[in-house]
């Protein structure tokens, strides 16, 4: 008899999870009861579900609302009607039109419109008026022909009116006010609380034509929904013979490609996993992927193909991967199996620079009706809801940060903070906040999208789901996850430069040759790998190192290895020391020795977790897959993890474990949550790294071009510039003559893009580079009158070097740029490129000669370009450095306290197992070569990093696996050399003027 259930979806509003919910409607006495979130219909389909699961009749609608103006409640009389309310809403969210005051004529859909005192409109055979409790005493003096339309309204926002101060703040919240500057109209009513239902009978039960015209309408409404088909579009080519015929020709053409026509192992996996494919359904899904694959190659788009498809040697075959399952022994059973309950999803990165083309194939080949992105639902995570809370009760954001970063401070001992902490622990982490969009995920539906839920259009323009991923899959679709990182724009655009710098044409999908290649393998074994995709970190250069590691294997396990599960557990270290003494050390347990002997009984891989659960746990395959789930993060149900414990310690003892050993294991096992990789996920990114590595290796300069192009990647630009510099390349200032948008290459001459420049207009550097096409720039005087720039963008342009071509000093060209441009207006249409008829004959003064200091440019460079070309930071020095030690002897002086001077490069905050907090550094020596150090609590909160600048820095060298660092002791930032642009006692001109001069 409910029809306006607000959940926690409801955003800011409701303060209910769905199954909470429908939990407290039956308790109370409901069989029957609407959701009717706020503008979305996010949590319908879950709603729906769980009421089967309680044999409770739930029926799905919307609340359409203008702001804080409720218009009209829609309610769908069957699947139909549900779909004709997603795509009402859909309409207007894609095209950003207000909702109308008036409901629309939509087939299969009741409305309902709040209670008024004189109801405006004449109402329509599907419209009713909804009215309150509190609103029935001035029901006689409505008209008879109202009244036969009225039905009971009470909403619910809250369980009881104790929670209407959350509903509050999270209005406040909403409407970014303090909580004392919230209006009624702002908020819900207190009568929004949950009543029983022989309760809501006795408030109407003078009107018991309210309740009969209550009960008719729901009635006449019915909601069935099956959960178990596949709801991803069914067919590739039109029906699923061929789909499967398409498919198997495709399969075996890539399985020639890939291994030759003699490889029959090969071909019996093929045939084998296109057996499985067709049985469940899955053709299309493979077809489709290999259909935007194809699209891509065809645009000459560099793609990496990872997650667990990567299990699959028919992706493989379909060039969907470079990951031969064969080689890792992957299981394609761990992608796609019958008795697999979650469907799979092939994750595909792009370049950042070329996804959001292949979004627009996507959605132009398989139609805006049927395709969308998959939205995500962010939450009040950890203690953000402190602080969300705490700013509309008017607390100044110091004390919110000494609140969340000091709870059990005296000074938080107040009434105010007792209110916020109470909110703050009555919420569940997974409480809604807003919602945004999926990494990358895309649903191509055999229906159209809104038969399941409306869809939003957030900022980047393309149509996504309300719900998120997890609904997704409770429903049936598989997503395609079209992903972007930089990693891939790196190697695409290094393939281009080195077309055009070199004339060379690189494959670089040719794995099997660059994973066997030497010079790669010893480029991987020194750890020289900046610039190059996941294994450019400190952490991971020295896992290379520490492992020695020169194959394609062992950085299979590397990539693995540094997710943080396999570090907090120790078992990253103890892995290394297996991995160099394999004999020298004992399995926990026969069965671990069994099942992971590749790893050296070490759970580095999702599929351990899975063997390890269930070969020594006892758990069947599904258990199993649940848990290995859970740890990957991609299971909301993270109760069921307890009751999965459970069964594997009762399994244990009934199997004669050692119950120390099984406490053991499961310590081991619990360590990967929430960070575990799955084995296909690390040999897809180890083949992307090989991939770097061989650009690297053999056209580092291209390499380093294309990783600065692409805005570098775990370091900042400089360091990739410095790595260039290393490399042989000449660094050059952007260059009106030279430069383009980006830093373009010529032989080993690099030249900035104008891109680097800060605060240079787009427009200008449009204007400079369509006008040098004509022809160079001969002069300053010559660069103004064709580019006419304005006086701060030409004083930029001297300042950065960008005019040094004309062979004068800075201070020369600053003078003469004054001269020029005084008294001469801009014209805003000039920078045409038109060609003059004559060259400018204006006499300018003879210039006056100027001291100029190199101190100079290392100021100027490090304001425009936010690092210096033109002088080493060493040389800025007060002091220069003498007789330390460099990174090169580190080995030399294991256990020695040492004095070594670097360059800051990075660091990494951290805790300690007690919480304290302490960091780990980077630097480069005064030679351009790295050291790492490590700050322990004590020396970290004595001597804090001071951003950027070389530090001198007094420690005690260790060893791990003979990789050196330093723990350091303290640590001092070293003074440089004042700016002179600034001291007037500095280098100026000397006024020694020529004949001739003014």
């Amino acid at each position: 008899m409910l029809i306006n259930l607000h959940s926690y979806y409801s955003l800011r509003y409701g303060t209910m999870p769905i199954e909470k919910i429908v939990d407290l409607l039956m308790d109370q006495g409901y069989d029957t009861a609407v959701l009717t979130d706020i503008n979305n219909s996010t949590g319908v389909l879950e709603y729906i579900k769980y009421c089967r699961k309680r044999g409770f009749n739930g029926l799905a609608g919307l609340e359409f609302r203008d702001g804080d103006q409720i218009l009209y409640i829609g309610i769908a009389r069957n699947n139909s009607g549900f779909q004709r309310l997603n795509q009402f809403l859909t309409d207007h969210n894609l095209e950003s039109k207000a909702l109308p005051t008036e409901a629309p004529d939509l087939d299969d859909v009741f409305f309902i419109y709040p209670f008024v005192a004189n109801q405006p409109r004449t109402l329509k055979d599907n419209e009713y008026i909804g009215i309150k409790p509190t609103q029935l005493t001035r029901i006689v003096i409505q008209p008879r022909a109202v009244q036969e339309r009225l039905v009971i309204w009470a909403p619910v926002s809250f369980e009881q009116l104790s929670d209407f101060r959350l509903h509050c703040q999270l209005r406040a919240i909403s409407h970014n006010i303090l909580l004392s500057q919230l209006k009624p109209e702002q908020a819900g009513g207190r009568d929004e609380v949950l009543l029983s239902q022989p309760e809501l009978m006795a408030r109407y039960s003078s009107f018991p034509q309210i309740i009969v015209n209550t009960s008719k309408l729901l009635e006449q409404c019915s909601f069935s929904f099956d959960f178990d088909t596949v709801k991803n579009k069914k067919t590739y080519t039109g029906n699923p013979y061929d789909d499967r015929l398409l498919l198997e020709k495709l399969a075996l053409d890539g399985w020639k490609y890939r291994y030759g026509e003699n490889n029959k192992v090969a071909l019996g996996r093929v045939r084998q996993e296109l057996e499985v494919i067709d049985k469940l359904g899955f053709s299309s899904y493979f077809l489709i992927t290999w259909d935007v694959i194809r699209y891509s190659m065809h645009r000459n788009f560099y793609h990496v193909g990872r997650g667990s498809g990567a299990n699959s040697v028919v992706a493989y075959c379909l060039r969907i991967t470079d990951v031969c399952p064969i080689e890792l022994d992957l299981y394609f059973e761990r992608f796609l199996n019958p008795k697999r309950k979650a469907p799979p999803d092939f994750d595909i990165d792009y370049s950042w620079k070329e996804r959001d083309d292949v979004f627009e194939y996507i959605f132009m080949r398989y139609g805006k009706q049927h395709t969308a992105l998959l939205g995500m639902m962010s939450t009040f995570k950890d203690r953000s809801i402190i602080r969300e809370i705490a700013k509309v009760y008017g607390l100044p954001k110091q004390e919110i940060d000494r609140l969340i970063e000091y709870p059990a401070s005296f000074q938080n001992r107040n009434e105010i903070v007792q209110k916020i902490m109470d909110t703050y622990e009555s919420l569940p982490k997974d409480f809604p906040n807003m919602r945004s969009i999926h990494a990358g995920g895309v649903l191509i539906s055999e229906l159209p999208i809104t038969a399941y839920v409306a869809l939003d259009l957030p900022p980047k323009g393309i149509p996504t789901t309300q719900f998120d991923m997890y609904t997704a899959e409770e429903i049936g679709f598989e997503k395609l996850d079209i992903l972007s990182q930089r990693g891939i724009g790196h190697i695409k655009e290094a393939v281009d430069i080195i077309r055009e710098n070199q004339g060379k044409s690189i494959d670089v999908h040719a794995t099997e040759l660059i994973k066997r290649d030497n010079k790669v393998n010893m480029q991987l074994q020194s750890g020289d790998s900046i610039g190059c995709f996941y294994i450019e970190s400190p952490a991971m250069r020295g896992i290379l190192k520490k492992l020695r590691c020169s194959d394609y294997l062992t950085l299979v396990a590397a990539s693995s290895i540094i997710r943080p599960g396999v570090g907090s557990s120790g078992m990253m270290d103890e892995y290394i020391r297996r991995f160099h003494n394999p004999e020298g050390f004992e399995y926990l347990h026969p069965i671990l020795k069994e099942q992971l002997k590749e790893t050296f009984g070490v759970m580095i891989y999702q599929e351990d977790v899975l063997k390890v659960g269930h070969h020594f746990g006892g758990l069947d395959l599904a258990d199993a897959d649940v848990l290995r789930r859970l740890m990957s993060g991609k299971n909301r149900g993270r109760h069921h993890l307890e009751e999965i414990k459970e069964k594997f310690f009762t399994n244990c003892t009934a199997s004669g474990h050692d119950p120390k050993i099984s406490m053991e294991v499961w310590r081991q096992i619990e360590s990967f949550a929430g960070y575990s990789f799955s084995k296909a996920h690390s040999a897809s990114y180890a083949v992307e790294s090989y991939q770097s590595l061989y650009l690297k290796a053999y056209f580092p300069i291209e390499f380093m071009t294309a990783v600065i192009n692409n805005e570098g990647g775990f370091y900042s630009r400089w360091l990739y510039v410095t790595e260039a510099r290393k490399a042989g390349a000449t660094i050059n200032l952007p260059c009106v003559n030279r430069s383009e948008l980006n830093t373009k290459l010529y032989g080993k001459e690099i030249f900035l893009g104008f891109n680097m420049v800060q605060s240079l207009e787009a427009k200008m550097i449009d204007i400079i580079i369509k006008n040098r096409r004509q022809r160079p720039y001969s002069s300053m005087e010559d660069f103004v009158e064709r580019c006419n720039p304005g006086l701060e963008q030409l004083l930029l342009l001297i300042n950065v070097g960008a005019l040094n071509f004309t062979g004068q000093s800075k201070k020369s060209l600053l003078w003469q740029a004054h001269l020029i441009l005084s008294g001469r207006k801009v014209n805003k249409t000039d920078g045409s490129g038109m060609d003059l008829l004559f060259e400018s004959t204006r006499i300018l003064p003879v210039i006056p000669r100027f001291d100029w200091a190199p101190d100079e440019d290392f100021y100027d460079e490090m304001e425009l370009l936010g690092f210096s070309v033109t002088l080493s930071p060493y040389y800025m020095l007060q002091k220069e450095v003498q007789g330390e030690i460099r990174a090169c002897e580190l080995m030399q002086h294991i256990g020695k306290t040492i004095e070594i001077t670097g360059l800051y490069v990075t660091m990494k905050p951290t805790r300690t197992k007690k919480g304290e907090p302490m960091a780990f550094g980077t630097f480069l020596d005064v030679d351009g070569q790295f050291f790492d150090t490590v700050h322990f609590p004590a020396s970290y909160q004595k001597y804090p990093f001071q951003k950027a600048g070389i530090y001198r820095v007094y420690g005690k060298v260790t060893s791990s696996f003979g990789f050196p660092s330093l723990i350091v002791e303290k640590m001092e930032k070293l003074p440089i050399k004042p700016d002179p642009r600034f001291n007037l006692h500095g280098p100026g001109f000397k006024l020694e003027l020529t004949t001739g001069s003014p």
